[in-house]
């Protein structure tokens, strides 16, 4: 294969490894627009703060083995009658206000959850399929990367109610300190943007 041939060949690699956000940029702006608006304006919520800092001060000294057995547990609880982990997230102060943000949004948030500086979800307004968000670009690319992250993730369609969705994530940070705290997540209803 001649020089040219490969470069053709690696070109077309990167554009079919790119990301579907990139593709999609019509939603970017708006997109970005909301994650420094109305989702930074809900992750600096006092009572969602507070929870944040206090599952930290818990979970600080909890190893892979003990994340690895509380994900596994939550995604048990899922399909299960019985869901003590689940029902104790959803039952807090936090995970109250992050309902109330996403009825009040009319639609255009599709759930809201947000993390604790390990990726361990402290409060949601709906129940996630997973406990542990830490392995994913949602956390990775924002309490990992700092104070001002945003991280658009990929364009999907809901086969549910077929409409076209992202999520939308940030870092969380601790007023006081400005220091980053956990995460913040929102799947977005792109019709509504």
């Amino acid at each position: 294969m001649t020089f040219k041939l490969h470069l053709i060949a690696a070109a077309s690699m990167i554009v079919l490894s790119a990301p579907a956000v990139a593709q999609d940029n019509e939603y970017a702006a708006p997109l970005t627009e909301l994650a420094n608006g109305q989702l930074r304006e809900i992750a600096q919520n006092p009572v969602l703060v507070a929870a944040i800092v206090a599952q930290n001060a818990q979970t600080a000294g909890y190893d892979a083995a003990r994340i690895d057995s509380l994900d596994k547990q939550w995604r048990a609880e899922v399909n299960a009658a019985d869901k003590p982990l689940i029902s104790a997230t959803l039952g807090t102060e936090a995970s109250a206000f992050l309902a109330s943000a996403q009825a009040d949004s009319a639609g255009l948030f599709t759930e809201i959850f947000a993390t604790d500086a390990l990726g361990l979800n402290v409060a949601q307004s709906t129940v996630t399929s997973d406990y542990w968000q830490g392995d994913e670009d949602k956390f990775s690319q924002t309490f990992s990367v700092g104070a001002d992250a945003v991280f658009l993730g990929e364009v999907e369609l809901d086969e549910s109610t077929q409409t076209y969705q992202s999520q939308v994530s940030i870092t969380i940070t601790d007023p006081a300190t400005g220091q980053p705290i956990g995460s913040i997540t929102a799947g977005i209803d792109l019709s509504l943007l």
